[in-house]
């Protein structure tokens, strides 16, 4: 064989086995990405359900108007933004739509349940159809409050005081579960006064009017609020238990979010904090600043805490 003709058949050769390493590369990868779509535990994994794609995709959180549910949602915005999530939306809903929203996952989760006895008829209808995360905030109360000056203790004692009340318990958004409360209080005391609808905003300003000018007044409220910091208050005993005893505020999943966003429902899991934290918050909204800042400014102070929940210690 001349070496013209070794040469040409050493190339075809090569050519050949070239052809066939990238033949084999290929079948290769192509079984790699199929595995990638394996299911595990029965549970089909996708190029979605990776870590790095879950920050790109969006987030949506549910909340009620509620000076709290305000400060804890803004909060919980501002650290996922800062976990690395590109789009993080907070939507603002009564709690009937609230509950709804996260049962039919409209929305991701929620940090504003108030349970058991505050949102107790949503969760009676929807508990079932959420994932009940994790306890955001301990020892909440709710009930009837007055400024310390009023000189009755007791939502006995409101009937024969009425006149001063100007006949009326002065409420927030007629959805709320403080409000189906206050409507059972007015039933189980035979009260004679009219529970006033309006906002959470309204009410703190009604109360702060009376409370400027030292008139009697009867608000629904809770704790932790920032009016209790502003004002010297007290709420009124209630011995017929309608108010329940101390609620916790709970974090509310969607079902099938631990599946498809689990770094995101890790942080939701390792999400608590206090009465004094929230406070600053709400502190800060109620002094003029707004939500979104008063939560960076807060997140950019609790530096430790904020990287215990996104996992970063």
């Amino acid at each position: 064989m001349t070496n013209t003709k070794l040469n040409s058949s050493i190339k075809k050769f090569g050519l050949i086995l070239a052809i066939g390493l990238l033949i084999g590369l290929t079948l290769f990868a192509s079984g790699c990405a199929e595995k990638g779509n394996e299911a595990v535990d029965g549970v089909e994994v996708t190029s979605s359900m990776t870590g790095a794609s879950e920050f790109s995709e969006p987030v949506k959180i549910g909340y009620v108007l509620w000076d709290g549910e305000i400060a804890s949602t803004n909060v919980m915005q501002q650290v996922l933004k800062q976990a690395g999530y590109k789009n993080v939306e907070i939507v603002a809903v009564d709690a009937g739509p609230l509950y709804q929203g996260v049962a039919s996952g409209q929305f991701d989760f929620t940090t504003s349940a108030w349970l058991p006895y505050t949102h107790q008829s949503y969760w009676e209808t929807y508990g079932d159809r959420v994932d009940s995360v994790q306890t955001n905030l301990e020892d909440c109360k709710i009930g009837l409050v007055v400024p310390a000056y009023v000189t009755i203790d007791s939502i006995e004692e409101l009937n024969s005081e009425k006149e001063k009340f100007n006949g009326r318990i002065v409420g927030i958004d007629p959805g709320a579960g403080i409000m189906q409360a206050s409507e059972t209080a007015i039933s189980e005391y035979d009260l004679e006064m009219e529970l006033v609808s309006g906002s959470s905003a309204a009410m703190t300003a009604s109360l702060k009017k009376a409370v400027d000018s030292e008139e009697w007044e009867a608000v629904t409220l809770w704790s932790p609020h920032w009016a209790f910091n502003r004002w010297d208050l007290k709420y009124l005993d209630d011995p017929k238990g309608v108010y329940g005893d101390a609620d916790h505020v709970e974090t509310l999943a969607r079902l099938g979010l631990k599946e498809e966003k689990p770094n995101l429902y890790d942080i939701l899991t390792r999400f608590q904090w206090t009465h004094d934290d929230i406070q600053a918050v709400m502190m800060s909204i109620e002094n003029g600043m707004k939500p979104e800042e008063a939560a960076a400014k807060w997140v950019e102070n609790n530096p430790e805490k904020v990287e215990e929940w996104i996992g970063e210690d």
